[in-house]
């Protein structure tokens, strides 16, 4: 057996880090599950920004968010950046990309030009003949769209017409489709033209290719689900019933002692006039007695409970499809030679703290991920470790495990010897960054193996919880008297993690 493995980086988008089965009974996920009993879980796994773009970016070039640039969504991963797929490329491996890519915005400008972005997002005849390079991969097939959204296109709708499917349009929204707005919780679009088959199937080729020409690779498949709207084809939106799931909820009186804005979130009609610089809606600061879907701007208890049963439908469909993934590697006889990853670039508010889909709220709900690590023989199976990890690490530790250097400008931590085992831990902390505007909402937070501190640009509130005593982040002990040691020591030690982000020094090889 090759001990130089090939990687597989499989990945969904938003998912909660409590939704695989092996640990919840309530979801089905049996692939999933299949992983952990083969390797090690991380229960302590984040993510460095609970927004796509810059969480990808940072997969892609083990960097932080404020390191490569592209620092929210609508930004864009500008292509002189580095990323793990050049490194695997010089060292000869084949790379590719299927599904999600996301590192550019919808929008190009006269500076910044956008693959990604509209009118060459739907223009088909450029998909047909464009499959990279693109980011150090050598092949990619995309999509944008998550669901029925407009934004369909690229690779999967000529994907769409050669299954036979013409009028594909119907099942998306306008400009592109004729959907009716109005249909929520139950996607008419036949499972055999969802993405997640067109995802299985076109992996499935890419590893058949690398099989045929005995060929090292890297590839990332990238699905676009549990991310809303809340859309399952029949049966997976029925598969759970609300009434049998247990549904977060907000504890009254927890957003008592929290910076303004969480409280904001729960008034009928609350003023957001100071946040507006910050794109909002997007982002999570509105009302959370509101959502929009559908034709709603607001959910009713019925609607809050459904959205839970077909969010978990949404992760059992793509659990199927994952394990297609994962019976075309043992087919081909490449499981045994290959590192198989699956996380998400950040999680998911399904009503905890009474708050939905994601924003500036760095609770472990939208933060932390789930992370598990397979490589037979190598890393321990049937493990769960709490060992802290960060997708900034995923690039490094890629690299150390097929011994190809690993550029002095990641600044992400190989967990090569933590994730055989070997090593009890290579970090103390993690950190996590959000801003959509410097002048407004930014803030970031430093996480340990007990406690969490999150800071606000130019603000004097803040967040401190013990994870320890208050899993349910319910406390924020920022300003109870009698922390203020403990918060002074966090500070401290929150400066001295920023300073360490700066990317590796070269080594010093004379006195003078």
């Amino acid at each position: 057996m090759s001990r130089i493995p090939n990687i597989l980086l499989i990945t969904s988008d938003q998912q909660h880090w409590n939704t695989i089965g092996a640990f919840q009974s309530e979801i089905a996920t049996p692939n999933l599950d299949r992983l952990v009993r083969q390797g090690t879980t991380f229960n302590r796994a984040y993510c460095p920004n609970p927004t796509c773009t810059p969480s990808r970016a940072s997969i892609l070039t083990g960097m932080y968010p404020s390191q490569h640039g592209a620092w929210t969504l609508g930004t864009k991963l500008l292509e002189d950046r580095h990323t793990v797929g050049q490194s695997f490329q010089e060292a000869g491996y084949r790379t590719a990309l299927v599904g999600k890519a996301h590192f550019q915005p919808l929008k190009s400008t006269d500076a910044y030009e956008s693959l990604e972005a509209y009118p060459i997002l739907q223009d088909l005849d450029f998909w047909r003949q464009f499959h990279g390079p693109f980011y150090g991969f050598d092949h990619v097939e995309l999509a944008r769209n998550h669901t029925n959204e407009a934004h369909v296109g690229q690779h999967y709708a000529i994907w769409l017409e050669e299954q036979g499917c013409a009028d594909w349009r119907q099942y998306f929204l306008p400009p592109t489709g004729t959907m009716d707005p109005s249909m929520t919780y139950k996607w008419p679009i036949p499972e055999k033209y969802h993405y997640n088959a067109w995802i299985a199937e076109r992996t499935n080729a890419r590893l058949e290719a690398f099989k045929n020409g005995n060929d090292n690779f890297f590839l990332w498949a990238s699905f676009f689900d549990p991310h809303p709207e809340y859309l399952a084809p029949e049966p997976w939106d029925t598969m759970y019933d609300p009434d049998e799931l247990t549904i977060p909820a907000l504890v009254p009186g927890e957003h008592g002692a929290n910076p303004p804005h969480f409280g904001l979130t729960q008034e009928e009609n609350p003023d957001f006039a100071h946040l507006a610089e910050t794109g909002f809606g997007i982002h999570g600061y509105r009302s959370h007695h509101y959502y929009e879907y559908g034709l709603r701007n607001r959910l009713t208890e019925e609607d809050k409970k459904k959205l839970v049963a077909v969010y978990y439908g949404m992760i059992s469909l793509m659990d199927k499809y994952i394990g297609q993934i994962l019976d075309k590697l043992d087919e081909l006889g490449l499981a045994e030679d290959t590192l198989v990853v699956f996380t998400t670039d950040h999680g998911h508010f399904f009503g905890q703290h009474g708050l939905q889909a994601k924003g500036g709220f760095h609770y472990e709900d939208l933060i932390k991920l789930p992370f598990i690590v397979r490589y037979p023989g190598r890393v321990p199976a049937a493990k769960r470790s709490d060992d802290i990890q960060s997708l900034v690490d995923l690039a490094p530790t890629f690299l150390s495990f097929c011994d190809i250097p690993i550029p002095p400008a990641m600044t992400g931590i190989d967990q090569k010897e933590v994730w055989l085992g070997i090593q009890e831990k290579a970090r103390q902390h993690a950190i996590c960054e959000f801003r959509h505007e410097p002048t407004t909402i930014h803030q970031k937070t430093y996480v340990d193996e007990r406690f969490k501190i999150t800071v606000y640009y130019n603000q004097s509130y803040g967040e401190l919880f013990d994870l320890q005593e208050d899993p349910g982040e319910l406390r924020n002990l920022w300003s109870e008297p009698g922390y203020e040691r403990l918060k002074t020591e966090l500070l401290l030690k929150y400066v001295w993690a920023e300073l360490g982000k700066e990317p590796i020094p070269m080594p010093r090889i004379h006195h003078a």
